[in-house]
């Protein structure tokens, strides 16, 4: 079967650690290659305690995916003493060289999926990667221009209109053509994860949604008319709906996801549930990306305290979305 790749993420925070306990992890079926540095997962190992043989190979035909080894294309070859739980442009560096390597292979159809562990924003800033995150990142590396992120659980999914940005530019970001194309995307993607009639929610920007224009106009000129146009196209869509009870009510079983107007609107009820289940999921991409609803954790680094519960969690979406015989 085609392996799943794994980027390791930032080699001076828990990404490392995570990796290699999700590779050990008997829970885990599907083969994966990991996209890394061979001599910091084998230092990891030893915080990590899984006892993994840490395989470097060149290509991917060398990939053995035997029991207790884990196969590493090698990306990087960071020096010993690059410091544990610190910001480092050479991690940064690093760590989009294995997203860039992951990508090519993606496209390439060598893996059927790509699985991130985390990456700093600022050590990506240092290295002079212009991007903010990995979505960007993924976005512009296979030259998708209509993507969003989704962040799923088992009992939530939430979409975002508006992403990395400050709140006060988001709101200008919100247009009814990005509503829209938000509500399309938020519609293929839950029909490729099965759902044959999505229902889909879509929050309003202002206290109320706006109460009928009483708090502010934006979710009756701006997101209520993509709402309509959705719903010419066959789509289930609705809204613009109270954003403090729409999560509950997709919670609940009213709705199969949630459209967020901005990053922490659509992030906080995901993360409340439990940030260990939370799978990030970039849509639109011309390939399936998963990726753990964590930072790089510099506080716990090296400690051997990282959970892995979460990139576990992404490698069983990716595998699920990257099945043979999805559309």
């Amino acid at each position: 079967m085609t392996p799943i790749a794994i980027t390791m993420g930032d080699a001076c925070g828990i990404g490392p650690e995570i990796t290699l306990r999700a590779c050990a992890d008997p829970r885990r079926t599907v083969p994966v290659v990991v996209i890394g540095d061979p001599g910091v997962l084998a230092r990891a190992d030893l915080a990590a305690r899984t006892r993994l043989t840490v395989r470097a190979i060149s290509s991917l035909d060398q990939a053995t995916h035997a029991p207790g080894t884990v196969d590493v294309l090698a990306a990087s070859d960071l020096p010993d003493d690059l410091p544990q739980g610190a910001l480092d442009a050479r991690a940064g560096a690093a760590s989009y060289a294995y997203v860039r390597r992951a990508v090519r292979l993606a496209l390439d159809n060598d893996v059927r999926a790509v699985v991130t562990a985390p990456v700093n924003k600022e050590a990506l800033r240092l290295a002079g990667v212009p991007h903010p995150g990995h979505t960007e990142i993924l976005a512009d590396l296979s030259g998708t221009d209509d993507y969003a992120m989704m962040m799923a659980t088992d009992e939530l999914r939430t979409v975002l209109v508006t992403v990395h940005q400050s709140l006060r530019t988001a709101l200008d970001a919100i247009t009814t053509d990005r509503e829209l194309s938000v509500i399309r995307l938020t519609h293929r993607a839950l029909r490729r994860g099965g759902l044959a009639a999505p229902r889909i929610a879509v929050a309003g920007l202002n206290p109320h949604a706006g109460e009928n224009g009483l708090f502010g106009r934006e979710d009756l000129d701006v997101i209520a008319p993509a709402i309509g146009l959705a719903q010419r196209e066959g789509i289930r869509a609705s809204g613009p709906w109270p954003a403090d009870t729409v999560f509950m009510k997709a919670r609940a079983g009213h709705f199969d996801a949630v459209v967020a107007q901005y990053h922490d609107q659509g992030l906080i009820p995901v993360k409340y549930l439990g940030i260990e289940h939370g799978v990030n999921i970039t849509i639109g991409l011309p390939f399936v990306r998963t990726s753990v609803d964590h930072g790089t954790a510099f506080d716990i680094a090296g400690l051997g305290k990282a959970d892995h519960t979460s990139l576990l969690n992404a490698l069983r979406r990716a595998d699920e979305l990257s099945a043979p015989g999805r559309p």
